[in-house]
């Protein structure tokens, strides 16, 4: 097979990790036999009378939602960390635990039940943002608490268990695994170039454009450089800031900004709801410095060719080290060429 100079396999590392990932450009000349699925039915109901995120409605746990206008949080019902968790016993080298003492919180993001981020206003999505400030400085100030993790999973391929929009916030006493690596990553570069990496990176990325999806005053949105995930993006602030806290009331409208059109282009690239899990990685709440972070969100979409069609990692890459075929380049330019207008508004 006579391969293009530019469609070589090669590894790319992960600056924000560590680690290694496989780039095979090639392999997306291949012809497809994989699996196809059925689209899921979306959600056209505004309230859903069975939904236990709906307003007025009674969850699982038996307490009943308020009749909520804007952005709505709880206690999660059924809570992956528990405050009051008693100490682990004692094991050998070869049997390790410790215990781990947190609070979990669910967040609607709107009373509506047929919405998603990609269908809202800014406005809409600003009190989501305002929200997310809140929990962080909230949990964050509770001397047992280390590290608050705000994330999304949106839509049955990443299990999301309710089609009400909403997320999650878990705050635990550990800074936890992957947000470890990254603290690791960011302070040794901070400490070898007296700037923070993400800072620096995304100076580099809005040089060369080559990678930038989309942008605004105060951030923008990149397919990284080291990406596994088909049309994985980050969005980055222009101004370095560590946390949601020291955003300007300016910049977390431009945070929302961001969000909207990112998550409106990838409705659009295969005209669905698109699922992801997308997620907020910010300075630890330990109360110590921590000039080597940047703010900066994740989202991680699983699609690879179509609304059916997903990527799995599977393989080589549980084995070995990530992989994906189509370049990074060649999905910032597909999601660059997508439209803001929603394609349900079209």
């Amino acid at each position: 097979m006579n391969i293009p100079q530019d469609m070589h396999p090669h590894r790319r590392k992960n600056l924000l990790s560590g680690e290694w990932i496989l780039v095979s450009p090639q392999r997306s000349l291949r012809p497809w036999q994989g699996q196809q699925e059925t689209l899921a039915t979306e959600q056209t109901l505004a309230h859903d009378p069975n939904c236990y995120l709906c307003p007025g409605n009674a969850r699982a746990s038996g307490h009943v939602n308020p009749q909520y206008a804007d952005v709505f949080f709880f206690d999660n019902d059924f809570s992956a960390l528990l405050p009051d968790s008693p100490e682990a016993a004692a094991d050998d080298e070869l049997f390790v635990r410790e215990n781990e003492a947190g609070i979990c919180r669910v967040i609607c993001f709107s009373p509506r039940h047929d919405l998603t981020l990609a269908q809202m206003e800014v406005p809409t999505i600003r009190k989501i943002v305002d929200a997310w400030c809140e929990l962080y400085a909230n949990l964050g100030s509770n001397p047992a608490i280390n590290h608050v993790q705000i994330f999304e999973n949106k839509g049955l391929a990443m299990g999301c268990s309710n089609p009400h929009p909403h997320g999650q916030v878990w705050a635990q006493a550990h800074v936890p695994e992957l947000v470890a690596r990254e603290q690791a990553q960011q302070k040794s570069y901070s400490q070898q170039h007296d700037i923070p990496l993400l800072q620096n990176y995304l100076a580099a990325e809005l040089r060369k454009q080559e990678r930038v999806v989309l942008e605004n005053e105060h951030f923008a949105v990149v397919v990284p450089f080291w990406a596994a995930w088909p049309y994985e993006t980050l969005i980055l602030p222009k101004r370095n800031v560590t946390d949601l806290l020291q955003l300007t009331a300016e910049e977390r409208t431009a945070f929302a900004d961001a969000i909207r059109r990112i998550t409106c282009r990838y409705d659009n690239l295969f005209g669905c709801s698109f699922p992801y899990s997308a997620g907020i990685h910010q300075a630890p709440t330990d109360g110590l410095p921590h000039p080597e972070w940047t703010l900066h969100m994740h989202f991680y979409p699983p699609l690879l060719r179509s609304a059916t069609v997903k990527k799995f990692m599977v393989g080589y890459e549980m084995l070995a080290e990530p992989q994906r075929d189509i370049t990074p380049e060649q999905s910032a330019g597909i999601l660059r060429a997508l439209s803001e207008i929603h394609y349900t508004q079209r």
